[in-house]
C-alpha cells in the first residue's frame, strides 16, 4: 500500500496535520511547522512508511511539477512591488557569494578526497553536477549528468543523487535554524530589510474564511497562469529564447498582485502555506540514507565531499553577511536558492515569514537555475 498514490497523499497531508498539531500544543513549538514536516516526513520515508526517492511516486512528482510553482503563484499575490526594494541588492550580492563558494568547495572537496583517483574519467561530470546543483538546484544537476551520460552508472548515479536529496534536507533545516542562532549570538549583526512577518501584516491570515466564490478564482487563475507560464516557455524555446517558465509565471501573479481586488481575495496565503509544506514534506522523503549502502565505500566520500561543499558555501555566505552586517534571512534565502533553487528559497522566505524575501528569493533561485547549468559545463570542461 505505501506506493499507492491515494495513501502517499494522504499521508503527506496527515503529516503537515500531525506537525502543526505538535507546533501550537507541544514542547516543539519553539521549532517551525516547516522544518518539522521535513524531520517528521523523512522519518516515515527511512522507516518505509513512506515511499523515498528511489521507490518514487506519482505524487512526489506532481508536487515538483505543479503544486511547488503553484504555491509560488499563490504567495505572490501577496507581494507588494514597493517591498522588493528592501533586499534586492544584498540578496543579489551574497548570492554571487555563495556561487564563489560552491565552485571553490568542489575543488577543495574533490582535491582531499582524491577524486581524481576515485572515480576515474568521471571526476570532471561529477565535479560538473555539484556545481550546478549547488549554484541553482537539482536541475543543474540532471542537465550535466544527461549529457555525461552519467545515468549509465546506475549504482554511482543513484548514490550521488541520494546524497544530494539528503543535502538539500539538512540544509533547508540548517537555513531554517541558523537565523535564528546568529540572531541570538552575534548581536552586532544589523537587519538589513524590516523583518516584519505575514502575521503581523495579516494578523488574520491563518484563520481567514475562504468561500467557492475566491477559491475557484484562486485555482483558475493558479491553473491556467501556470498553464499559459509553460506553454510560452516551450514557444520561446522554439524562437531560441530561454527563459525559464518560473520566470513567466512569476511574472504573471505580480502583475496580478498589483490589482486591488485579487490582492485582497481570501484565500491565496492558505493555498500557499499548505502548498509550501506539501513541498517540505516531499523534500523530507527524499531523505534516503538507506541508498548510500548500494555504493559501498565511495558513500563515505561522496558524502564527505558534499559536506566539504556545502560547508565552505555556507561559510562564504553567511561569513560575508557577517562582516557586511546583512540580515541573516537574506544570506540564509540566498543560500537556499543556490542549495535549492527558486521553489525552496520561496519555502524558506514563508517559513521565515519575510514576504519582502519572496520574490528577490525567486528571482536569484531562478538566476542559479540558468547560471548552474552553465557553470556546471564550465567546470567539468576545464577539469577534462
Amino acid at each position: 500500500m505505501p506506493d499507492q498514490p491515494l495513501y502517499v497523499l494522504a499521508m503527506l497531508c496527515l503529516s503537515v496535520l500531525i506537525c502543526e498539531w505538535l507546533v501550537r500544543t507541544t514542547f516543539l513549538k519553539h521549532l517551525s511547522t516547516a522544518l518539522l514536516v521535513i524531520l517528521f516526513v523523512a522519518l516515515l520515508a527511512n522507516l518505509g512508511i513512506m515511499p523515498s526517492a528511489s521507490q518514487g511516486s506519482v505524487i512526489y512528482d506532481g508536487i515538483f511539477t505543479y503544486l511547488a510553482p503553484l504555491s509560488i503563484f499563490f504567495l505572490l499575490l501577496d507581494v507588494n512591488l514597493a517591498s522588493i526594494r528592501r533586499a534586492g541588492a544584498p540578496m543579489l550580492i551574497l548570492f554571487g557569494i555563495g556561487v564563489v563558494g560552491t565552485v571553490l568547495g568542489v575543488l577543495t572537496g574533490m582535491y582531499l578526497i582524491g577524486g581524481s583517483e576515485q572515480f576515474g574519467d568521471r571526476y570532471p561530470a561529477i565535479s560538473g553536477m555539484f556545481v550546478g546543483t549547488y549554484t541553482g538546484g537539482s536541475v543543474n544537476f540532471n542537465a550535466v549528468a544527461i549529457h555525461y551520460n552519467m545515468m549509465e552508472e546506475g549504482v554511482l548515479y543513484a548514490g550521488m543523487t541520494a546524497v544530494d536529496n539528503i543535502i538539500t534536507a539538512l540544509w533547508m533545516v540548517v537555513t531554517l535554524l541558523l537565523p535564528l542562532l546568529f540572531r541570538k549570538g552575534l548581536k552586532q549583526a544589523t537587519v538589513s530589510a524590516p523583518a516584519q512577518s505575514v502575521a503581523e501584516e495579516h494578523p488574520e491570515r491563518d484563520k481567514e474564511t475562504v468561500g467557492i466564490f475566491s477559491l475557484s478564482i484562486l485555482l483558475s487563475l493558479g491553473l491556467f497562469s501556470l498553464l499559459i507560464s509553460n506553454l510560452l516557455a516551450e514557444w520561446l524555446a522554439t524562437q531560441g529564447i530561454v527563459i525559464p517558465s518560473i520566470l513567466i509565471l512569476t511574472t504573471i501573479a505580480l502583475l496580478l498582485a498589483q490589482l486591488p481586488a485579487l490582492h485582497q481575495l481570501p484565500g491565496g496565503h492558505l493555498l500557499g502555506l499548505f502548498s509550501v509544506y506539501l513541498f517540505l514534506a516531499v523534500i523530507g522523503a527524499y531523505c534516503e540514507f538507506a541508498a548510500l549502502s548500494q555504493i559501498g565505500d565511495l558513500a563515505w566520500r561522496l558524502s564527505l565531499l558534499v559536506f566539504i561543499i556545502v560547508s565552505i558555501h555556507g561559510l562564504f555566505t553567511f561569513g560575508a553577511a557577517a562582516i557586511g552586517k546583512l540580515d541573516w534571512d537574506v544570506a540564509a534565502i540566498a543560500s537556499q536558492a543556490n542549495i535549492g533553487g527558486s521553489s525552496s528559497a520561496l519555502a524558506l522566505a514563508k517559513s521565515l515569514n519575510r514576504m519582502d524575501l519572496y520574490l528577490p528569493g525567486i528571482l536569484v533561485g531562478a538566476l542559479g537555475n540558468g547560471l548552474g547549468t552553465y557553470l556546471g559545463f564550465l567546470i567539468a570542461g576545464w577539469l577534462a
